[in-house]
């Protein structure tokens, strides 16, 4: 049995601080799990958002410092981590649609292949398993995507219900970020239980093309403990109980 770490989206932006990741370090020194699991969306991509540009907010956005938020904040909790000298755990990142604008923005532009990538996360260089956008991963039974497309237009599982969804769609323990709410179904098949989570958000600020929805959001870390087959007892600590904890 392990113990998983489960980091929602995280959306580093170059106009909010990264403190949450110091704090995310001290958590895992803490908790010590076998993996770590960011869900996708650790970076949040402003430069390469196609709903907005040309519009006045989209004015001084830079691909740079958008990169730089995200690694700078890997980085933080790479040196939390090594500078306590303990075996690390595994580290897996489901790549998130906020990541995949820059494939996306290099297919629609043939004049940015060689210049932009994905390469530039540095997933590689900070010991990151990096699987591609919507690319499952399963690990001790449970299959990890940022979300699992359903439906012929490959939109999100969803819903007011996403976790039983997950769970009528995939038939397994599956666990996604994206739509940042938290829900959470076990059902019985056969002689185990499978888990939908939907795991919430790992934000102190407000994003600001999300309006009243913002109050809908869990801001959380999932831990996963006793993890076996697809089965395990979960535990999620809030935000606020991780800043009164580790904000010192």
């Amino acid at each position: 049995m392990s113990t998983h770490l489960v980091i929602p989206d995280s959306h580093a932006h170059p106009d909010f601080n990264n403190d949450r990741y110091d704090w995310l370090a001290k958590l895992i020194l803490d908790i010590k799990p076998d993996v770590v699991v960011d869900i996708g969306d650790w970076w949040d991509m402003p430069s390469l958002c196609s709903y907005d540009k040309g519009t006045k907010g989209f004015e001084g956005r830079r691909y740079n410092k958008d990169i730089e938020a995200g690694v700078e904040a890997q980085d933080r909790i790479y040196r939390i981590l090594r500078r306590a000298k303990r075996k690390l755990p595994r580290f897996v990142r489901t790549l998130g649609n906020h990541e995949n604008r820059i494939n996306k923005a290099v297919q629609s532009q043939a004049i940015l292949d060689g210049v932009i990538s994905i390469r530039d996360l540095q997933s590689k260089e900070y010991g990151w398993e990096e699987y591609p956008f919507l690319v499952p991963v399963e690990i001790d039974g449970v299959d990890y995507a940022h979300y699992f497309p359903s439906g012929v237009m490959g939109k999100a599982i969803g819903g007011m219900h996403t976790a039983h969804s997950l769970l009528v769609k995939r038939h397994k323990s599956s666990t996604m970020g994206h739509l940042h709410l938290h829900d959470h179904k076990i059902d019985l098949r056969g002689d185990t239980h499978i888990h939908g989570l939907s795991c919430g958000v790992y934000i102190d600020y407000e994003l600001e093309y999300a309006g009243e929805v913002n109050k809908l959001y869990r801001p959380q870390i999932c831990v996963k403990r006793n993890v076996c087959n697809g089965d395990y007892d979960l535990e999620t600590i809030s935000m606020e109980a991780i800043r009164n904890a580790y904000d010192k």
